[in-house]
């Protein structure tokens, strides 16, 4: 009798009769859902506690990552993930984007994370071409993040995670993102598909700072010592500052700016697209000149 490796890698010469893993012919999208399957999914998922989203997460998405900056919400998960009870892998790998602007106290909480979550996979990327600081500073110019900050969102943080998801062949992600941290995040829905087709779930969507922050003490999940002098969200530090009393979470980031967001959770950035329109109208030359060296020759 096969086991039920072998019998899943045993090509088929017979057939259900209905499309399947093992089907030599038909062709699937990785991960594909239709908006109406995708609005239900969303109904039943938003019932359930976060330790049952990730069980279905586990279950249904391939190549399942976990992308975190080490705030409380992805500290939430990680340690729930760890303590899943389940028959197969309950644990992600981690992809941390180091921008090199990180707070000494967030790389520090990074060495904490990985002596207490010892088996899970850590994957940092960093900007192109760069190790440090100084080097960022003397390839990308000083402060670029004031002289062009689309440029710098794009070259810290959005083409790493670009690079890192054609790296790892990722087709899902987890995020700390949550409804009460307010923007554009109090639309949240658990499930969402971005841009490129990766699936991104936000398996604490509807809860609050004060269920995360509580779940960080009850459960003794290292978290970044800035929680203790006033920050709620983190980022670099040079957009990032405490939080007053009745401020909202993330106020505290970009602080005195519309921005709320670094562009890895928008729709493509400016500067991306800006990129896509130079590609495209460089191709169209190149077709132009082509043909007109063509015509030439005939």
């Amino acid at each position: 009798m096969l086991s039920s490796s072998e019998w899943e890698e045993t090509p088929r010469k017979e057939e259900s009769g209905y499309a399947s893993a093992s089907s030599s012919h038909a062709h699937f999208a990785d991960i594909f859902f239709t908006k109406p399957h995708l609005r239900f999914i969303n109904q039943q998922l938003k019932q359930l506690e976060p330790q049952d989203i990730l069980r279905w997460c586990l279950t249904t998405l391939p190549s399942l990552y976990q992308t975190t900056a080490f705030g409380l919400s992805g500290l939430v998960t990680l340690d729930m993930l760890s303590k899943l009870q389940s028959p197969i892998k309950s644990q992600a790998d981690l992809i941390f984007l180091d921008t090199l602007h990180h707070f000494p106290e967030t790389l520090a909480l990074v060495d904490k994370i990985k002596k207490k979550y010892s088996n899970v996979n850590i994957h940092i990327y960093k900007p192109a071409a760069v190790e440090t600081p100084e080097e960022f500073s003397g390839k990308y110019g000083i402060h670029l993040w004031e002289s062009s900050e689309d440029l710098y969102d794009w070259i810290a943080k959005i083409e790493p995670q670009q690079r890192a998801y054609a790296d790892l062949q990722v087709k899902a992600v987890l995020t700390g993102r949550r409804r009460s941290q307010g923007g554009k995040r109090a639309y949240l829905d658990v499930i969402e598909v971005d841009d490129t087709g990766v699936v991104k779930v936000n398996p604490l969507a509807n809860w609050t700072f004060d269920q995360v922050q509580n779940y960080i003490f009850e459960n003794d999940v290292p978290y970044n010592e800035l929680l203790d002098r006033g920050y709620k969200s983190i980022g670099d530090w040079h957009s990032t500052q405490p939080v007053a009393n009745g401020e909202s979470e993330r106020s505290g980031r970009w602080k005195g700016r519309p921005k709320t967001e670094c562009g890895i959770h928008n729709k493509k950035s400016r500067y991306a697209r800006l990129l896509a329109a130079q590609e495209a109208k460089e191709e169209e030359e190149t077709l132009s000149r082509s043909l007109n060296a063509r015509l030439q020759i005939a």
